[in-house]
């Protein structure tokens, strides 16, 4: 046992190694079961508490019961609570594929968020701070790194080889491969700890809302371990398509969201609050902008002209540079078009973000302004704070961004898999949470993702969207930072059954 101490903070620390072999990664050697835990003091939701955190490695093991990879985790739990069956316990994962856990872990539902302005803009010195609007108050949570990204890796077999390209492919880099072994870790880590009986959510981000979907579905029917809750941050089509014309109409709510907050759009739309002139896009949008692009070059002169016009309007964009799309606006002309007279790019991921390129003609912008904003402040904190605070000490290289590629896509049923997941267990919630300045994966394909999921309608009053005026990652505005974690608070207590209540239609 031995005590650490930060500025106003003091950790207790006790480090756990198991004689496990360790991964050597370019002569860099990593634990394949490892446990360091440390204590530490929050205050959030206004109430002061303990927690404990608990980072570490833990193994994939084959059908042979041979270790195959090791995943780093951090395990945040509440300290003396009386019933850890009734804690609610939130796996998080993050997507890309091939990201990190880091961005929820540092910047949303974590104890501790990087250094930020309030608009999520980076400022040094980097580091963190006290986060207090953490869901921790209500929920244990673990933030989890597949394989290659943070500090997990595959691992060599007994001749120091590792398996091939094609090999580690067919088992961890695809769809159904990350769902299959992330079933498995998850199904070890729950009874390790053991956490069979408390209540379980999922939440994902952008690709990591596929794999969660995905995760529903396996844990209830290869693990048999049913989940309360999943939150979608962020969602990608989860298998469910929407393509052609669905696809080009869905972008214009995006599109006139972006425009407002730039001031891009005419005085009557600008004087509109975000509220309300949304909604009134989303209705234009589904009844007379989808069914134009659907009759392509058969829709009437005068329709079309119509069609044009309002369409232009609500974008903030030329007549002319409409028409000369067939009404399809794909994005990244218009993160390059919409502010091209003031010689600004809007961002990707958070059209808020402002680029400068290097000439204003062009189709796209020269690079995401967003992500080197938020790479400015994410990779010294989370390399800072699992070393220092958490004081989980590897020279393994903490990869935001790992080798997981080529990616196997095909047999996407992960939306699919969901709806069935909450059709055999009426104790599973849905929860949608979007960011209206999201140009990757805009709000309004999120809202027909839900809309799609369930098409009966017979599960609609489990189904939930929330927005955010904000992007990609809607947390790094401090306002929604917020008003997100309360919604997830709200969502999660309000998933949990009352007492006695029976899992039944």
């Amino acid at each position: 046992m031995k005590l650490v101490s930060f500025i106003g903070l003091s950790v207790t620390a006790l480090t756990l190694t198991f004689s496990t072999p360790s991964f050597a990664d370019n002569g860099r050697r990593i634990d394949v079961d490892s446990k360091v835990v440390t204590e530490h003091k929050a205050r959030i939701n206004g109430e002061r508490f303990s927690y404990t955190a608990t980072t570490g490695t833990q193994p994939v093991w084959n059908e042979q019961g041979d270790a195959v990879a090791t995943l780093q985790y951090t395990y945040y739990t509440r300290d003396k609570v009386d019933d850890r069956t009734k804690r609610p316990l939130v796996f998080s994962f993050n997507g890309g594929p091939g990201s990190a856990s880091v961005w929820m872990h540092l910047a949303y539902t974590g104890p501790r968020v990087l250094k930020i302005d309030d608009e999520g803009y980076p400022v040094q010195p980097y580091g963190v701070k006290d986060n207090p609007y953490s869901i921790l108050d209500v929920a244990d949570i673990v933030y989890i790194n597949p394989v290659n990204t943070g500090y997990s890796r595959v691992l060599e077999n007994e001749k120091g080889e590792l398996p091939s390209k094609s090999d580690q492919q067919k088992m961890f880099f695809g769809v159904n491969a990350d769902i299959k072994y992330l079933a498995e870790w998850l199904n070890t880590f729950v009874s390790r700890n053991e956490r069979w009986r408390s209540p379980k959510f999922l939440i994902g981000e952008s690709y990591g809302t596929t794999r969660v979907s995905g995760l529903a579905h396996e844990l209830q029917n290869r693990q048999w371990m049913y989940i309360n809750g999943v939150i979608l941050v962020s969602p990608t089509e989860i298998g469910i398509k929407r393509e052609g014309p669905v696809e080009a109409a869905n972008r214009l709510p995006y599109f006139a969201a972006t425009a407002w907050y730039h001031k891009a759009l005419s005085t009557d739309l600008q004087a509109k609050d975000l509220d309300e002139l949304l909604p009134e896009v989303e209705q234009f949008t589904v009844n007379k902008f989808l069914p134009a692009i659907a009759k392509g070059g058969f829709l009437p002169a005068d329709e079309k002209r119509a069609i044009i016009k309002q369409a232009a309007k609500y974008a903030g964009l030329s007549e002319k540079f409409v028409e000369q799309n067939n009404l399809d606006i794909p994005n990244n002309f218009f993160w390059k078009e919409l502010l091209r007279e003031r010689g600004q790019t809007v961002g990707r991921l958070d059209s808020r973000y402002l680029g400068i390129d290097k000439r204003d003609a062009g189709e796209s912008p020269d690079y995401w302004a967003e992500l080197t904003s938020w790479l400015h402040s994410f990779t010294p904190a989370i390399n800072y704070y699992l070393r220092e605070e958490l004081n989980y000490k590897t020279d393994i290289k903490y990869n935001l961004f790992g080798n997981v590629h080529p990616w196997d896509r095909s047999g996407n049923n992960t939306g699919e898999n969901l709806r069935l997941a909450m059709a055999q267990n009426p104790y599973l919630n849905v929860m949608i949470q979007s960011g209206y300045y999201d140009g990757a994966t805009n709000y309004f394909d999120a809202k027909y993702t839900m809309w799609q999921l369930d098409p009966s309608g017979k599960m609609k009053d489990r189904l939930s969207f929330k927005g955010y005026r904000s992007g990609h990652m809607m947390y790094l505005r401090h306002a929604d930072l917020e008003s997100s974690n309360n919604d997830l608070r709200d969502f999660i207590l309000k998933s949990l059954p009352a007492e006695g209540k029976a899992a039944k239609y």
